[in-house]
């Protein structure tokens, strides 16, 4: 659904008050954090300055940009924005005073949502900037009633919609400070509120910054955002939309190859038991009785995993580059493939062949190959390909994995 649709928003949203505080999930992986690059000083005629290390995990490297009123920090980069998704997170309520407040809570927030699976494993995807918007009170309209209209540069209010704990930002301004990007982006704005509340699946997604819940909350509502999930209502109307709702029972999803269809039976890793059909209060069924869409500190089932996925794949390649450029090649130089970094043991697959043959790289990590050896004979033309493919067994939809999670280029050599 397009952002700031009001029906939708209220449909996705409006159920965070019922939501269970739970115990924060584990810290990251032992592999730990995808890598970063730290990003020198700018050219250009842009103001730069150095930002030092903070917050937990050791040095970051950052970049100030300025846009307007507000720096833009780039603190985390993995790779080149075009084929990055860049998580935006803007202050609102924060004062010139509060600034470190606020970069101590957005660095709570990001880290929060990339100890969830799949972020977790998929956090190379991912560049993150903060965007220090100083507002000229502190705190947010937090009350019921015309005294308490939003003062501040990001508009951002409880009550929206008349639910208490639904925290709305105004899209136009936040889109404003965020600016347009040099690829795909989500926003994420934090309240500088100690309440508790939050809002996603629209064009900002918003936590309340100080809730001690402020972790929980972000990876439950950026899973409305991201993977559109709906999975946490028994009452809202007969919206069966979303990737993990749906009007029909799980023999009619696997004998019309419907919704999850290709999971039913499978064991899910959020606590709930098998994948199945579980009916709600409303009549609309759900994959399995509980999830991190339903009680804050869970975990996403599989549908809500691969739904994730997939809405990352749609805006990123799989393959970050590749040299030469694919095409006629002169001489045998190394043919190389840059394939997106995965964190944690898996990596994306790359298979090397000639001629369609399948052939072994000398690369032990697979990004390469030399053609040196091949015996060609003069005049003789061979076609070398490299297929970069997530394998991951979290997406079960093949055709989606063939059109989006796989890449493959060729190149052309004559002896």
């Amino acid at each position: 659904m397009a952002p700031g649709n009001p029906g939708r928003l209220i449909r996705s949203l409006a159920a965070l008050a019922l939501l269970a505080a739970a115990v924060l999930p584990t810290a990251l992986e032992a592999a730990g954090p995808a890598p970063f690059t730290v990003i020198g000083p700018a050219t250009g005629g842009v103001t730069d300055r150095a930002v030092p290390p903070h917050g937990p995990g050791g040095a970051v490297g950052a970049r100030v940009r300025r846009l307007g009123a507000a720096p833009t920090v780039d603190i985390r980069r993995t790779g080149e924005p075009g084929n990055r998704i860049t998580l935006v997170l803007l202050g609102d309520g924060y004062t010139a005073a509060q600034q470190d407040l606020f970069r101590q809570q957005a660095d709570q927030a990001w880290r929060s949502l990339m100890e969830i699976e799949p972020f977790r494993s998929y956090q190379g995807y991912f560049n993150i900037r903060r965007v220090e918007v100083v507002s000229p009170v502190a705190g947010i309209a937090e009350g019921q009633g015309k005294g308490h209209k939003p003062v501040t540069p990001l508009g951002m209010h409880f009550w929206c919609e008349g639910t208490a704990r639904l925290l709305c930002a105004d899209e136009v301004a936040t889109a404003r400070y965020a600016g347009a990007g040099e690829g795909p982006q989500y926003l994420i704005a934090l309240a500088n509120s100690t309440e508790y509340g939050g809002a996603g699946g629209t064009g900002v997604t918003t936590l309340a910054g100080g809730s001690p819940d402020a972790g929980r909350i972000i990876q439950h509502e950026i899973g409305h955002t991201v993977g559109d999930l709906g999975d946490e209502y028994d009452t809202a109307p007969h919206d069966a939309d979303y990737p993990n709702l749906s009007t029909q029972g799980a023999d009619v999803m696997r004998r019309d190859h419907l919704k999850w269809w290709r999971w039913l039976g499978a064991q899910s890793p959020d606590g709930g038991g098998l994948v199945g059909a579980y009916r709600s209060a409303n009549g609309i069924y759900r994959p399995t009785p509980d999830s991190v869409m339903r009680t804050l500190g869970g975990t996403y089932n599989l549908p809500s995993r691969e739904a994730i996925i997939e809405e990352i794949y749609r805006r990123v390649n799989p393959l970050d580059g590749v040299s030469p450029n694919p095409g006629d090649v002169g001489g045998r130089p190394r043919l190389t493939v840059r394939p997106l970094p995965l964190s944690g043991g898996r990596q994306l697959s790359v298979v090397w062949r000639v001629d369609g043959r399948e052939v072994r790289p000398q690369a032990s990590d697979g990004t390469w190959f030399d053609p040196a050896a091949l015996p060609l004979l003069p005049g003789q033309r061979v076609t070398v390909s490299a297929t970069v493919r997530d394998t991951t067994d979290w997406v079960r939809d093949e055709d989606f994995r063939n059109q989006r999670m796989t890449r493959t280029v060729n190149w052309v050599l004559t002896g």
